[in-house]
């Protein structure tokens, strides 16, 4: 093991938007840091995100209005605080982004203004984005500069275990981080860890992200004592393609992809981006051809996505649909082509013509609007660590997000934390010897078809009991399942050498056990969280919050 003076001093769990922004900020302040990659450095669910960045460039637009916008599909649960923090800082990223190199589309003429589009749920033309792959854009830009960076060190196709804490349990300094090319346990220190790990929408059988999504710094954080808030409002994408012939419920590409930056086939469902509503698609019922979202909605197909699900959901069960339609083969062939490639480009690999027939949709996991608890600098519970993007929860989503609210979230917290860091960085602790990962009391396992089952097991009983319409028998009865399941996963990570698979599976079984207390604890329909039981919407709105369990961290 390494001694302490050999690394640096910040250690950052992801290489999202959050994480290269975080590093990259504090490399501005001289500050060192590693960056830890399931992958690849280019991987996560940032270089699958199509649709943009909300900010506010428009001279009809207002901050007031994105911060309006932003609370109102919050469902009464966004703090108003973090949502102006957010919403002010916005221009200043995406110009921060524009200046790193990342190239936005630009409106055609002259002056050559930012080209923005409409998403669900905002009032203006407020989505800046690079054609319908802004992600891809943003996420291999700042890989890039980070890989470029002298103060970053990099450690790709690693997974963290746990965090490490002090003899008091008060202060985090450093966590134990699995290699999956030497398969071997490192101890890292660190003087501040932070968590920029994304969501947990894997624990979901069918999702838009791809597989490593799977929670681990919410569960590691809770596990270190940190509390968790608003875990039941996960968001479910409307518009996910359809497709029989491809499956996301594998376990061969669990861990990101293998260390691809593109995951094969089938690793995850295609998002067909928001911004096609934006720019007129409509949803139809594939028996009649009917609009049916004015039934449901003023707003129709631009209303937020939790009204759009749940719209998808109804009319899928009350016709018996395996799917709807997307349809946007009204609007000009190049125009299509020129705005959506992306999506046009692998649809037609399907052998589907957007320019001239319908897309097939379903509703799939997307975003984690709860996470470990913060401040605006992005402080948790335990000293010297921070969350930043989906792992956290800052209060800028509530009950719901804005489209195009989270790769927002992810620059501007991931700034907030560097900023923090390197205002108090010089008063923290240094860093201490750790103990080491203990493998002497372990064998390796013969069991992987158990793990490889509770995976699916438990993705699957997520999706048919805690999904977009929820009951009270339905939640109790996830619940039980996943009591049984942690023993069995206890059992395996206290007896055997771990592996990726397992750590995932340990992470998500945590997650879903926090998503479904907070859904039991709720006793009203409010955004993203809407049950047959309790269907009204209380006057008063409170957040969810978990307390976090001290489980002697690193014990076997």
């Amino acid at each position: 093991m390494s001694g302490p003076a050999a690394s640096p001093k910040v250690l950052i769990i992801g290489s999202g938007a959050a994480g290269l922004t975080c590093a990259l900020k504090l490399a501005r302040h001289g500050i060192a840091s590693t960056v830890v990659s399931k992958a690849q450095l280019e991987s996560g669910a940032t270089l699958w995100a199509q649709g943009g960045i909300s900010a506010v460039f428009d001279e009809n637009d207002s901050l007031e209005a994105h911060v309006r916008d932003t609370l109102v599909a919050g469902a009464g649960l966004c703090q108003d605080e973090a949502v102006r923090f957010t919403v002010e800082r916005g221009p200043g990223v995406v110009r921060w982004l524009q200046e790193s190199g990342v190239d936005f589309t630009r409106e055609s003429g002259a002056d050559g203004k930012l080209h923005l589009t409409r998403e669900g749920g905002h009032s203006h033309r407020r989505v800046v984005h690079a054609a319908d792959s802004t992600g891809h854009a943003v996420e291999t830009t700042l890989a890039g500069l980070a890989a470029a960076n002298p103060l970053i060190q990099v450690r790709e196709r690693t997974i963290s275990l746990d965090l490490i804490l002090d003899e008091q349990r008060k202060r985090v300094i450093g966590a134990y981080l699995y290699d999956r090319r030497t398969k071997r346990v490192d101890a890292v220190p660190a003087q501040c860890v932070v968590l920029a790990s994304g969501g947990a929408n894997q624990v979901y059988l069918y999702s838009s992200n791809p597989f490593g999504a799977s929670g681990d710094g919410i569960a590691m954080a809770w596990r270190a004592g940190c509390r968790i808030a608003n875990m039941e409002f996960m968001q479910f994408h409307p518009t996910i393609l359809y497709n029989p012939g491809l499956t996301n419920s594998g376990l061969t590409n669990s861990g990101g992809n293998g260390g691809s930056s593109v995951p094969a086939q089938g690793a995850r469902s295609f998002l067909i981006s928001e911004a096609l509503r934006g720019e007129g698609a409509v949803l139809r019922l594939p028996t009649t051809g009917e609009r049916f979202m004015p039934r449901f909605d003023a707003r129709e197909e631009l209303a937020p996505r939790d009204v759009v699900a749940r719209a998808i959901d109804h009319e899928m069960k009350r016709l018996g649909l395996s799917h709807v339609h997307l349809d946007i083969s009204h609007k000009d062939a190049s125009f299509i082509e020129e705005h959506f490639p992306s999506i046009h480009a692998h649809c037609a690999a399907l052998g589907l013509d957007i320019t001239r027939q319908p897309i097939p949709v379903v509703p799939a996991a997307h975003f984690t609007c709860g996470g470990v608890l913060t401040d605006l600098a992005g402080r948790t519970d335990v000293e010297g660590l921070y969350a930043a993007g989906e792992t956290a929860c800052t209060g800028l989503h509530g009950a719901n997000r804005l489209a195009s609210n989270s790769i927002l979230e992810c620059l501007v917290f991931g700034e907030a934390v560097a900023d923090n860091i390197a205002d108090s960085l010089l008063v923290m602790p240094p860093m201490q010897e750790l103990r080491p990962w203990d493998e002497s009391r372990v064998s390796h396992s013969d069991e992987d078809v158990v793990v490889s089952h509770n995976w699916l097991e438990l993705r699957t009983f997520m999706w048919d009991y805690v999904g977009i319409v929820r009951t009270t028998k339905r939640l109790v009865r996830a619940l039980n399942r996943i009591t049984l399941l942690q023993q069995e996963i206890q059992d395996f990570y206290g007896n055997y050498r771990v592996d990726h698979h397992l750590i995932e599976l340990r992470n998500l079984a945590a997650c879903a056990d926090l998503i479904v207390r907070s859904a039991l604890a709720r006793h009203e329909s409010r955004g993203l969280h809407y049950t047959l039981d309790y269907p009204q919407t209380l006057a008063q709105a409170v957040p969810t919050i978990l307390p976090g369990r001290v489980l002697g961290i690193g014990a076997r």
